[in-house]
């Protein structure tokens, strides 16, 4: 380590530690007699070493993003932070500084070896994303609990672990507890596991073992299971059909619809379908009404037997359709779109082949042609030579921008035919979807029809009855107020409407939304693409004649 850059009070890492930093990797014994600072570029740097800096924060770190090994031990840090554009990170040594917490290392997935040894931590804790952690360590700490160190189970490539010097060593032997839990580990405090301590673990541990491989085995069928579920549920909303498989929507019409339960839901209304009705109009009823069979209630309803179940059948079997012809709609967008970026970047690849065989026929002419010219002494015939360098590269930019603008053409076109084949598997899709869900609005009118023709029959048969003087006073009430009963049964039908009327919108204005954001984004990134080239190719252009200036 070099001497001439040492810290003694405490300090922030800056720019100017870091440029000291990256000098010493090239030449630490001689710091000062490196170029100037301007030739360092961060970004490409893979290996920072800033221990004994007596560092206080973590910081200015953005640049590093080829860095691969960051050591900071020996220094006063106190918390894990400024590592988010670390990304290809796999060693990082924070050892012996003052950190309470391990926090801060959720962008640093790549990391391979952590040491936090001979700080203040007392929890195992946030590193659910250091997937590819092999090595740990975390010896000279204040873990209290054995069982935190369980938290590791998740690293499956875990080889090595230090935990030497914590608080839970009083709990006895922890080698055999570390052995058995972590059959695949080699390493626990720098010595190693060897098989008799591993046979002696597992007899030990067993039972407790077997528990827990039974807990995870559950938990990890668990987890799978909800991964398929929220991959279903997302392939169902990228083709714009979810929750439309089955009675989905059916069932969503009737749900917290006040006028439907004021109808059916009121006391004594089994009693009246008992005593007038069921035995001479349905001579086999179902067991429970529409709305106590769409949501788990059990009260029965007259008019929710078979004329309901006919209409959640049908609802269900239009629906279906739609949604098995929305997924494969889905999948052949898909493909077209999979098909349109292939032949994207082929076209583009094959533009670039192009680009670079001029390129480098260029290249060679140029470096013939600077070379005669450095053999000329004549400043006419060297005027000459200059003024047809000028016109070669003028003539490669010419090559090199009408090969652009060719790309641009045939993208453009390549788009256009991709937007019109989009647009017309949409417009199909939703002229199908619109005339399904105009078919669910005429299921709803002509069960609406029924519902009043059964209603008003219902309300002449009590009204004429004089047993319905044994029904609650709040049934009779209901049954004798007919503008009551047809109200909340045209409020319920257009509240149905609506709940079809809205899913059909959501459905159009999600599959337009969607092409439109799909075709935008491929023109904003040709756009940007083309904007990139025809500036790297000026740029290229200066370069040649920058140096074409400096034979002179």
């Amino acid at each position: 380590m070099s001497s001439e850059y040492i810290i003694s009070e405490p300090t922030s890492m800056d720019k100017e530690i870091l440029q000291h930093a990256v000098q010493e990797l090239f030449n630490p014994d001689h710091v000062l007699r490196f170029p100037d600072a301007s030739q360092i570029h961060f970004n490409e740097v893979q290996k920072l070493s800033l221990e004994y800096k007596n560092i206080l924060k973590i910081d200015h770190l953005w640049d590093f993003s080829s860095l691969s090994k960051l050591e900071l031990n020996n220094n006063t840090i106190e918390k894990i932070q400024g590592l988010d554009h670390l990304i290809n990170l796999t060693w990082l040594n924070l050892s012996f500084n003052k950190i309470e917490k391990i926090e801060g290392l959720e962008c640093v997935q790549k990391l391979e070896v952590l040491n936090l040894s001979n700080n203040k931590i007392s929890v195992i804790e946030n590193m659910d994303t250091l997937e590819n952690l092999t090595h740990f360590f975390i010896s000279n700490n204040l873990i209290g609990q054995l069982d935190n160190v369980l938290y590791l189970r998740k690293f499956k490539n875990l080889a090595a672990v230090n935990l030497f010097g914590n608080p839970f060593l009083n709990e006895g032997d922890y080698r055999f507890f570390i052995a058995a839990y972590f059959p695949k580990l080699m390493f626990l405090d720098s010595r190693i596991l060897d098989q008799k301590t591993r046979k002696e673990a597992s007899i030990k541990y067993h039972y407790v073992l077997e528990k827990m491989r039974l807990e995870e085995l559950e938990l990890h069928q668990a987890d799978e299971a909800r991964q398929r579920h929220e991959a279903e549920l997302k392939l169902h909303r990228d083709a714009f059909v979810e929750f439309l498989n089955g009675s989905s929507l059916f069932k969503n019409m009737f749900k917290d619809d006040p006028k439907a339960q004021t109808l059916h839901c009121a006391p004594g209304v089994d009693s009246l379908i008992q005593t007038y009705l069921l035995s001479s109009w349905f001579p086999n009823p179902c067991v429970h009404c529409y709305y106590c069979h769409s949501t788990g209630q059990t009260n029965h309803s007259f008019w929710f037997l078979d004329l309901t179940l006919t209409f959640e059948h049908q609802m269900g079997e239009l629906c279906t359709q739609l949604f098995e012809m929305g997924l494969a709609e889905h999948k052949r967008r898909e493909t077209e779109v999979k098909s349109f970026f292939s032949c994207q970047e082929k076209a583009v690849t094959d533009c670039q082949e192009k680009a670079s065989q001029i390129l480098a026929k260029f290249n060679h002419e140029h470096k013939e042609r600077t070379e005669e010219f450095q053999q000329l002494s004549d400043p006419e015939v060297r005027k000459v030579k200059i003024d047809h360098c000028n016109d070669e590269i003028n003539r490669l930019c010419k090559n090199l921008m009408t090969l652009e603008f060719q790309l641009v053409s045939e993208m453009e076109e390549k788009i256009k035919t991709f937007d019109s084949s989009v647009s017309d598997m949409v417009r199909h899709f939703s002229e199908t979807a619109q005339g399904m869900f105009s078919h669910c609005r005429h299921l709803e009118d002509d069960y609406y029809q029924k519902m009043q023709k059964v209603a008003a029959e219902i309300l002449q048969t009590v009204a004429i009855d004089t047993r319905k003087e044994d029904l609650p006073d709040n049934v009779i009430m209901l049954f004798e107020n007919r503008d009551a009963v047809m109200d909340a049964l045209a409020t319920a039908h257009d509240n149905h409407l609506l709940k079809i009327n809205d899913r059909e919108t959501q459905l159009t204005t999600g599959i337009r939304a969607w092409k439109e954001a799909l075709i935008k984004g491929i023109q904003d990134e040709e756009l940007k693409r083309n904007r990139t080239n025809i500036s790297d190719i000026h740029r290229y252009m200066d370069n040649l004649r920058e140096q074409l200036e400096e034979l002179i």
